[in-house]
């Protein structure tokens, strides 16, 4: 097992790993990429990688655990004082899922999303053995319902671990779409390795499972770069009345399945806090977003309004990503490595089963992708979104964040559930 996969790569040679540093209120930390979401070139068109970040703080994670553990009675675990990332609470604050108070601070706000129904499958590679375990945990720990979870494995018979890999990207998928659709069907479905070919078996399998529900959603948070036969796939997002989500990827440039017209593209935002406070004060383009004009892919006629680009253009919305604004995750890895934990993690692969839970919990269960990107855009100006018009990203951040759509943040990040 690659030594990049252990607790003690991420405690004691983060910064070897490190793919930005910056100084916070606890102290120095560091944002890491897993081995799962490093790009590896032979591998486009042929397998994907996670998107997903984990945000290391000041003396690692042993430190960070030990300090809650012999805190707990004081504080009870995140959100925990003197670390402001962000709780479901503060999400759906920020979101106006719930009545807005604020500064949606993640330590005093505990407002939690309420609803949700039908199903969201969730798709990744490998299995994670304490998937209903670290849920259930997630669940009680921020008041959430008890979830309803069902583990499914795409081939028929048990993929193999992942851990520290594609694992934590389970657990940050379920604990998120639980967070925003608290009431929702969940299904966790494995494909059994991370290949194009195992994932959107998986997929079929993620949509049958969903129409059979009555209708919903599945995310998919990963994804490759670009290449020439990707169209060939997009027949797997055409089960009825389900909705396709994907993340835009945490570096600059379109990715798939996100660039799919049959797919609604979700990018990333950085959350601007306080930092003394921790009280929220805007939602600004985070810089390591993807996003861009697909080199293949032909403009949809959903986006006929948007002058600027020839192909499609992506991502259509954005929600919270920057992992130095991230979201607590609870997750126990399966190779003994460490016990049950809490960790910070970020990435567009917190925006896509998000944005997800977003979507089914405002109930409309669109019949498509389609039909649900045609009433995004529709909703340009209504106010249903937040126009971020602040921040860069792209090729050496020469993109910027402008009114209306543009590749870093689509229309914007979401506001309530009118128009989703």
């Amino acid at each position: 097992m690659s030594m990049i996969r252990k607790l003690s790569v991420f405690v004691a040679i983060a910064a070897i790993l490190a793919v930005g540093s910056i100084a916070y209120a606890t102290g120095p930390v560091q944002v890491v990429t897993p081995d799962s979401g490093i790009v590896k070139p032979e591998d486009n068109g042929l397998r994907a990688r996670t998107h997903y970040r984990i945000l290391v703080p000041a003396g690692g994670y042993e430190k960070l655990n030990a300090h809650i553990d012999a805190n707990l009675k004081l504080f009870g675990g995140p959100p925990y004082a003197g670390y402001g990332y962000e709780t479901p609470a503060s999400l759906a604050c920020i979101y106006q899922l719930v009545p807005p108070a604020a500064g949606c601070n993640p330590n005093t706000f505990e407002i939690n999303a309420t609803g949700g129904s039908k199903a969201i499958a969730l798709v990744d590679a490998y299995h994670y053995p304490y998937a209903q375990a670290d849920l259930a945990a997630f669940s009680t720990q921020f008041g959430l319902p008890a979830p309803n979870l069902t583990v499914v494995y795409a081939s028929g018979a048990q993929p193999p671990e992942s851990p520290w890999g594609w694992e934590m990207e389970e657990a940050l998928d379920i604990e998120w779409a639980h967070a925003m659709a608290p009431n929702a069907k969940l299904y966790l479905v494995e494909a059994k390795s991370n290949s194009f070919a195992d994932l959107f078996k998986a997929i079929d399998k993620a949509g049958a499972l969903v129409a059979a529900a009555g209708g919903g959603e599945v995310s998919m948070s990963w994804g490759g770069g670009e290449f020439s036969t990707e169209a060939s796939y997009d027949s797997h997002f055409a089960a009825a009345n389900v909705v396709y989500f994907a993340s835009s990827g945490d570096s600059p440039g379109t990715e798939y399945p996100c660039v799919s017209s049959k797919v609604v593209c979700v990018g990333g935002t950085t959350l601007r806090r306080n930092p003394s406070t921790n009280n929220f004060l805007s939602e600004v383009a985070w810089a390591d977003t993807g996003g861009g004009v697909s080199t293949y892919v032909s403009k949809p006629s959903y986006q006929a309004g948007i002058k600027s680009i020839a192909n499609r253009g992506v991502p259509d919305v954005a929600l919270a990503a920057d992992p130095n604004s991230g979201a607590w995750v609870r997750y126990t890895p399966s190779d003994g490595s460490a016990g049950p934990a809490w960790y910070i993690v970020g990435g567009t692969s917190w925006a896509s089963p998000s944005f997800a839970g977003i979507v089914n919990l405002a109930g409309k269960f669109k019949a498509s992708s389609t039909a649900e990107l045609t009433t995004i855009y529709g909703g340009i100006g209504s106010g249903n979104f937040r126009d971020i018009t602040t921040g860069w990203c792209g090729p050496i951040a020469g993109w910027s964040a402008v009114v209306g759509w543009d590749p870093c943040t689509g229309v914007g990040s979401s506001v309530g559930t009118l128009g989703k």
